[in-house]
């Protein structure tokens, strides 16, 4: 990503803008972790979209007023400070900030307040997401009221706040060619990752043994840090969807599901992938994982432009729900099973999510209601699992094994791309190159 693919997404942003509007873009602020520590800095998406800027307590303010032809956009940010640069780390400062980021005008923060009111100044609308950032509300509230207060009504203040996310929102859920190329390769450093894994993993080790060399492999090819909270639940652990303690020992026997991903330039990878701890299924580990990829595999058939999530899903809920009944952990017919849900004490979440700037990305997912149809540049995972809880009434042979398989696919013309094709998955495959090893 570069100074031109943030600029295009500004000039895109404004164009869908209506005519005469501004739009106030806060930048993330610094977290407190404990008393004088934060935790690491993670930029705001939007801001991100639209700015590529690194730095915290950052404003962006676009305006698309017939004044400008192209369009103007202004970037507030910290100034330089020699003193907080010792202690704290270099800042761009508002003149390098200009030059780097390829924006029209820059200033330093403390100058906010008073120059924002002159850029709000006159603009009939002004797109912002109220609710996203509490400080930035207040500000934006605070230069509406002042411009309605402005001494015989000499400043005007917008008419209408529109929700800036409307648009950023369906900007965003469409990657151009450059969010694809760091979604590739955010996706190829994951798929490493996840093999390292498998080659690391043994019997005595500690889930969060694997949880440091997926990090590790991450942080080597220049991902420093995880999209989300990294899964690493072995045995029975795999049957909570969101465990992350990733503080248990593996036993033999044991099947290990691993919920990874990178974050590369902000951009998400997200691949899940369950394999035995010792590098052998079980039969019954072997019937359940071949049941969960059958489903993966027959719901990737219908992730084309123009269809839907929901086609893929019902694909997906009728290949395991047969399986269920095939196996005697379901009962009865399969129309009346998935016409009753039974299947969701085993398979209780969705198929598919957004992948992006956020790793449950921004985009609705029904348009009027309707399910949404896929279009070429859209990119979401797939994720069928099975888990039977350890007291699941069940045959004793299947309890406590949880299974889940997932994989990041790019919606394209023809078809689809799997971006995380190169992550083993199936048992022949994972079981080859466990047993190699490091």
């Amino acid at each position: 990503m570069n100074t031109t693919d943030f600029s295009l997404s500004r000039q895109r942003l404004m164009k869908a803008m209506l005519p005469n509007s501004i739009a106030i873009v806060p930048a993330a602020s610094l977290v407190s972790r404990s008393r004088d520590t934060e935790y690491p800095f993670r930029q705001d998406s939007y801001f991100q979209y639209l700015t590529g800027f690194p730095e915290p307590e950052a404003y962006l303010v676009l305006s698309n007023d017939c004044e400008y032809k192209d369009g103007l956009s202004v970037l507030f940010c910290l100034d330089k400070d020699p003193l907080q640069e010792v202690w704290h780390g270099r800042r761009y400062g508002p003149k390098q900030a200009k030059k780097q980021f390829a924006i029209d005008m820059a200033f330093a923060l403390d100058e906010l307040d008073d120059k924002l009111l002159d850029l709000v100044d006159g603009h009939k609308h002004l797109y912002f997401a109220q609710g996203h950032n509490t400080q930035a509300d207040e500000l934006v509230f605070d230069v509406m009221q002042a411009l309605r207060n402005a001494a015989k009504q000499s400043k005007q203040a917008p008419a209408t706040i529109v929700d800036i996310r409307l648009i950023l929102d369906e900007m965003r859920l469409i990657k151009s060619d450059a969010e694809i190329q760091v979604m590739r390769q955010a996706a190829a450093i994951a798929c490493q990752a996840h093999i390292r894994a498998m080659k690391f993993s043994e019997a005595g080790k500690n889930e969060y043994h694997l949880e440091a060399e997926i990090h590790h492999e991450f942080a080597m090819q220049g991902a420093r840090h995880p999209a989300y909270g990294t899964i690493v639940g072995s045995g029975d652990n795999a049957c909570i969807l969101h465990y992350t303690e990733n503080n248990q020992t593996l036993t033999d026997g044991d099947l290990v599901l691993i919920d990874a991903g990178c974050e590369l330039q902000g951009y998400a990878a997200d691949i899940t992938r369950t394999f035995p701890v010792s590098g052998t299924f079980s039969e019954e580990q072997k019937q359940l994982y071949n049941l969960v990829l059958k489903a993966q595999l027959k719901a990737f058939r219908a992730f084309k432009a123009n269809n839907t999530i929901k086609q893929a899903s019902d694909l997906a809920i009728e290949v395991i729900t047969q399986g269920l009944i095939d196996f005697g952990i379901l009962r009865g017919e399969l129309a009346d099973n998935i016409e009753q849900l039974t299947y969701r004490e085993f398979y209780m979440h969705g198929l598919s999510h957004w992948l992006g700037l956020d790793v449950h990305d921004v985009g609705h997912y029904k348009i009027d209601d309707e399910d949404r149809p896929l279009k070429a540049g859209m990119v979401l995972t797939v994720e069928p699992g099975v888990y039977i809880a350890p007291d699941a009434n069940v045959d004793i042979k299947w309890r406590g094994i949880g299974i889940r398989i997932e994989d990041n696919l790019l919606i394209t013309e023809s078809g689809y791309e799997n971006l995380t094709q190169a992550a083993p998955k199936t048992v022949s495959e994972i079981e080859s190159i466990m047993r190699r090893g490091i």
